[in-house]
């Protein structure tokens, strides 16, 4: 099985006047390639075409497609950006052309690796605080579980929120799921190293949460306020 090969036949037979498309991902890699590696395939389709994503099994493989306009790419990518989650940005800064005339993908991409390499910037105050209030609170919770049910669910919470917390802290991109864990050994392996452990042990969790909450300014409970929407 040749993803390239594959996924440039996938293009050409679903998107024929696709502008250009990237395959990216691990299944590229064929170090990294696994038995669950699939085809992440970001296509750019004509201006005024309709964005979708599409799910489905092409020669063997499960394909994801990511199809927008540049406009409609570029939308998603300011909304990640803002959330300190660029998937698309790396999708497409680090993804291989299977598609389209020689070059066009070129500025796209280099708008992608220049994002990347910028970084989120400063988390905002009011986006330290939730995440300082939240784990606080989490803590509290779990000093005052009532019974192993409880505690056993709020350490898994915690545990995310904690990882959330320290990447936040640093100015550092998140990510979800595999990708927290990604970004984290990115920035600090060590502490990385860590945090896995602390999915299964307590003390390690807790020291974790003071370390991340000391850089990102301490506990908050007290004094912690968020206004309502006005409505009606």
């Amino acid at each position: 099985m040749d993803p390239l090969a594959d996924a440039a036949a996938l293009v050409a037979d679903r998107y024929p006047h696709a502008r250009w498309a990237v395959l990216t991902g691990s299944v590229v890699d064929p170090l990294l390639r696994t038995a669950g590696s699939d085809l992440d395939i970001v296509v750019v389709l004509p201006d005024g075409a309709v964005g979708h994503r599409d799910s489905l099994r092409w020669r063997g493989w499960p394909a994801e497609l990511f199809v927008n306009t540049v406009a409609g790419h570029r939308w998603f990518l300011d909304r990640e950006v803002g959330r300190r989650k660029p998937t698309l940005a790396r999708m497409v800064a680090t993804g291989t052309v299977v598609a389209g005339v020689p070059g066009a993908a070129d500025g796209f991409q280099a708008e992608c690796r220049r994002v990347l390499e910028a970084g989120p910037g400063p988390a905002s105050t009011r986006e330290l605080e939730d995440a300082r209030y939240a784990v606080t609170d989490l803590l509290d919770d779990l000093a005052h579980a009532r019974d192993d049910g409880e505690a056993t669910v709020v350490r898994s919470v915690l545990w995310e929120r904690v990882g959330h917390l320290a990447l936040l802290a640093a100015g550092r991109w998140d990510g979800g799921g595999k990708w927290l864990l990604r970004e984290l050994r990115t920035w600090d392996p060590s502490w990385a190293a860590r945090w896995v452990v602390a999915a299964h042990e307590e003390a390690v969790l807790v020291a974790l949460a003071g370390a991340a909450l000391e850089a990102g300014g301490g506990l908050l409970f007290e004094g912690y306020r968020r206004e309502a929407p006005a409505v009606g």
